[in-house]
C-alpha cells in the first residue's frame, strides 16, 4: 500500500513539473523550417476504398509532397514463397523518381497500418510450427531483394527497418531483439543509406532505437480510443517532452530525431473503414489537425511526416470535404 502511495505522487509530482515545464516552453518559438512528408500505404488507400494509384498521384501532384514514406507490406510482395510481384512498388518508386522525390521504403515483417504486421501466410506458418529459423531466414531474404532491387534509385533516401518493433501492438508475433539487429546489419551491408529506427513518442525514451538506427522516428498521435480503458482521451503530453527527448538523444547518442507519423486521420475504436463520420470527428477534424499541426511544430523537429494522407484523399473524393486537404497543400507549398 505505501509503495502505490509512494508511485502515486511521485507520478503526480512528475505531472506537475512538466506542466510548469511546458508553460515555459510554450512561451517560446514553434520551429518555421520544417521538412513535410507524407506515409503512404497502397492496401489502406484500398480499404477506404480508393483508386490507390490516382492518390498516390494526386499526393504528388496537387499536394507536391516531395518527402515519402512508403510501407512495403511483405505479403504484397511475396505473396508466394520465391515469387515477388514489384510491378506496384515498382511504380510508385518510378513516379516519385520522375519528380525528383524523396522516399523512405519501410520493411520488414511489421511496416505499418493494421495489422501492423503483414506476413505472408506461407511464412506464418513457419511461425505456427516452430520452424524459426525458416522464418527468419525468408525473412531476411525478402530485406535482401528488397534493398538490392531499389538501392539503385535515386529516390530512395533512406530505409526504415520495421516500425515500431518492440511496441507491442497489433496482430504480430513477438519480434526478437537478436532478429531485427540481424535486419538491420544485413541491410547496411547491401547499401550504405542511414538505417531510420522508429518507437513510439508516447511510450519510450527512444534509447533502443537510438542505439540501433542511424536516425530515430517517433509517432506523435494527440486524441485517440484507449480500449484499456474504453474511452476516448487526449495523450497528456506537452511539446516540450518531445523536444527534450530529441535533444538527450542527440546529446547522447548523436542521432537526429523526426517525427515519422503525425496523427493526421480519426483514431477510432474499430478500424477507421468501420467507422461512422460522427465517431471519426471526435479524434479527427479541420480544427484538429490544425491543432495537430501546431503541437507537432513546438516540438522544435525540424521533419514531421503526417499519418493520413489516404483519409484526407478519402474525405475529399467520398465525402466532398477538402477542407484538410487544401490546408495541407498550403503546409507543403509553404503557405502555412
Amino acid at each position: 500500500m505505501k509503495t502505490a502511495i509512494k508511485i502515486f505522487w511521485i507520478s503526480i509530482s512528475l505531472i506537475a513539473f512538466l506542466f510548469i515545464l511546458n508553460i515555459f516552453f510554450s512561451l517560446t518559438r514553434a520551429e518555421k523550417n520544417i521538412k513535410w512528408g507524407i506515409v503512404f500505404s497502397q492496401k489502406h488507400a484500398e480499404a477506404l476504398g480508393l483508386d490507390w494509384k490516382e492518390g498516390y498521384l494526386a499526393m504528388l501532384d496537387d499536394l507536391k509532397a516531395n518527402n515519402i514514406k512508403i510501407l512495403v507490406h511483405w505479403d504484397l510482395i511475396e505473396n508466394k514463397r520465391g515469387d515477388f510481384f514489384f510491378e506496384d512498388l515498382d511504380w510508385k518508386v518510378r513516379e516519385a523518381e520522375k519528380r525528383d522525390g524523396n522516399i523512405i521504403l519501410v520493411i520488414g515483417m511489421k511496416p505499418g497500418r493494421w495489422p501492423e504486421c503483414h506476413i505472408p501466410g506461407w511464412a506464418r506458418l513457419y511461425l505456427l510450427n516452430a520452424q524459426f529459423k525458416d522464418f527468419e531466414e525468408s525473412l531476411l531474404n525478402y530485406i535482401k531483394t528488397i534493398v538490392e532491387r531499389y538501392k539503385n534509385s535515386k529516390a530512395i533516401v533512406a530505409w526504415q527497418v520495421e516500425n515500431e518493433p518492440f511496441f507491442y501492438f497489433g496482430d504480430c508475433p513477438k519480434i526478437d531483439k537478436e532478429l531485427v539487429k540481424r535486419e538491420i546489419s544485413l541491410v547496411k551491408s547491401l547499401d550504405s543509406r542511414p538505417i531510420i529506427f522508429a518507437d513510439s513518442g508516447e511510450f519510450s525514451f527512444w534509447i533502443q532505437a537510438a542505439k540501433m538506427g542511424d536516425i530515430v522516428s517517433t509517432t506523435l498521435h494527440r486524441k485517440v480510443y484507449f480500449k484499456e480503458i474504453k474511452k476516448y482521451i487526449t495523450y497528456p503530453i506537452p511539446p516540450m517532452s518531445y523536444y527534450l527527448k530529441s535533444k538527450i538523444v542527440k546529446l547522447f547518442f548523436g542521432k537526429d530525431v523526426i517525427i515519422g507519423e503525425l496523427q493526421a486521420e480519426p483514431w477510432c475504436k474499430s478500424l477507421i473503414y468501420n467507422c461512422d463520420l460522427e465517431e471519426q470527428n471526435i479524434t479527427m477534424n479541420f480544427t484538429q489537425f490544425k491543432e495537430n499541426v501546431k503541437f507537432a511544430k513546438k516540438t522544435r523537429i525540424d521533419t514531421i511526416y503526417f499519418w493520413g494522407v489516404e483519409w484526407w484523399y478519402w474525405m475529399k473524393e467520398k465525402q466532398n470535404d477538402s477542407q484538410i486537404w487544401e490546408e495541407s497543400k498550403r503546409i507543403f507549398q509553404g503557405e502555412v
